[in-house]
């Protein structure tokens, strides 16, 4: 499906398990204030095992003028006007892995345990079914992503590889990375309900 066509379903309104409401839209060029503030607030702890330096401006500006949605399909969650969620569906660009996406999502400290992750990571599910991907990929580092692996495989996503001591935490403590996989061949896994 065309990607402009999979996108015009949103902005989408998200009711949370709090009975709170957030909005659900792709990332725009004048986000870059609000979105530097949104990772601001992050703790440092989970900002470390990010790939970028989310709070430089320089990159921000580089997530926010440089959109390419045929590389990476940046979503953000928001509410009263702030940004309170970052997911982004990776496409790869290597011929041979086209098939495969990898998603990261990030959320605000304020709205985590309200099953906001779990809705981002539904939405970019469906995001890689319409886009016609065949697998999806989290990477979670064991010890400190804890519920964003239980997110996971309540999503469907399957444990598929362990690697040992590949993350230095910022304590200088080696941990584990958790590789989990979703097959989208199944059009029941992983679909929004209501």
């Amino acid at each position: 499906m065309n990607l402009n066509t999979v996108l015009r379903r949103f902005p989408v309104r998200a009711t949370l398990n709090d009975e709170s409401s957030v909005v659900i839209r792709p990332l725009t060029p004048d986000d870059k204030i609000e979105l530097r503030r949104f990772f601001l607030r992050v703790p440092a702890e989970d900002r470390y095992y990010l790939n970028n330096n989310v709070t430089a401006p320089d990159v921000i500006r580089e997530f926010t003028d440089g959109i390419d949605m045929e590389r990476v399909v940046p979503l953000v969650a928001e509410s009263d006007g702030h940004i309170v969620a970052d997911a982004t569906l990776h496409r790869s660009r290597r011929a041979g892995r086209r098939h495969v996406g990898e998603l990261r999502i990030v959320v605000d400290p304020e709205f985590r345990g309200r099953a906001l992750g779990s809705r981002l990571t539904h939405e970019l599910i469906e995001l890689g079914r319409n886009l016609e991907l065949q697998r999806l990929v989290f990477e979670l580092v064991n010890l400190r992503e804890q519920a964003a692996i239980h997110t996971a495989s309540q999503a469907g996503f399957q444990e598929v590889a362990i690697l040992k001591d590949r993350v230095v935490d910022m304590y200088g403590s080696l941990q584990d990375l958790v590789i989990m996989e979703l097959s989208l061949d199944d059009p029941e896994i992983g679909h929004l309900e209501g």
